[in-house]
């Protein structure tokens, strides 16, 4: 793991889109398109738009490939996941407020409020495609236009 984090830093922002892909696609990898936007926008400030902005394409292209796979067998998975426990509490979170569930995790990462289970149950329920995309995009550009902002301000020489 340590090689590909490595290998995404020399990629630069490139980097930061293969790694936004990865993580909207399911596969866990908490803060890691966070960290290495802010890395990447710090080493080369110059290039911090351009990352930021290749994250959020990433995270929208991992997010349609998401929301198809749910979206042929999501009612399924849902009944299976959200029948009792914590993710019973989700779906009842979702049907109660909706997409501002998945808009807030989206913004801000709170790890209590675990995207992917917002958004499987959006998928589930019947949530339009382009209604979905455009909640992520919503909180995605500032998110990630405000870390490249944070990085390339703070740079590399900002640590203790």
């Amino acid at each position: 793991m340590h090689h590909f984090l490595e290998v995404l830093k020399e990629l630069g922002p490139l980097g930061v889109l293969v790694l936004s892909l990865v993580e909207s696609l399911g596969i866990p990898n908490p803060g890691g398109t966070d960290f290495l936007l802010l890395f990447i926008a710090a080493a080369k400030p110059e290039s911090a738009v351009l990352s930021a902005f290749f994250a959020v394409a990433g995270s929208l292209a991992g997010s349609i490939f998401f929301f198809e796979v749910l979206h042929r067998g999501g009612e399924r998975l849902l009944t299976k996941y959200t029948a009792t426990g914590r993710g019973q509490r989700f779906r009842a979170w979702f049907l109660r407020y909706g997409l501002i569930t998945v808009f807030i995790p989206a913004l801000l990462p709170i790890p209590i409020l675990p995207l992917k289970a917002f958004a499987a149950c959006a998928v589930a329920l019947g949530v339009p495609r382009l209604r979905f995309l455009l909640v992520l995009l919503a909180a995605r550009v500032p998110r990630y236009l405000a870390l490249a902002y944070l990085g390339a301000q703070l740079g590399v020489d900002s640590g203790p």
